[in-house]
């Protein structure tokens, strides 16, 4: 999945879910649909979470200039 596009992944995540929410699946293969959602669950995250610091804002300083901020940072809100 390591280069796998994150559409592709949540798309593969609804699919286990829709897999196993119809209740008609042998039990190893729920738990295999199990863990491989596991799997993407984590790596998903890890990616939103990845981006999540990739993203910036731009805010005004004190001194009136523009500087980078972390996207969401409180004190900025202000």
């Amino acid at each position: 999945m390591a280069e796998e596009k994150f559409e592709a992944a949540m798309k593969r995540l609804e699919e286990i879910v829709s897999k196993m929410e119809s209740g008609e699946l042998p039990l190893e293969e729920s738990l295999a649909l199990f863990e491989e959602g596991i799997k993407l669950t984590r790596e998903l995250n890890r990616r939103l979470e990845e981006a999540e610091r990739k993203v910036e804002m731009l805010v005004r300083d004190e001194a009136g200039g523009l500087k980078a901020a972390p996207f969401g940072d409180k004190e900025d809100a202000e």
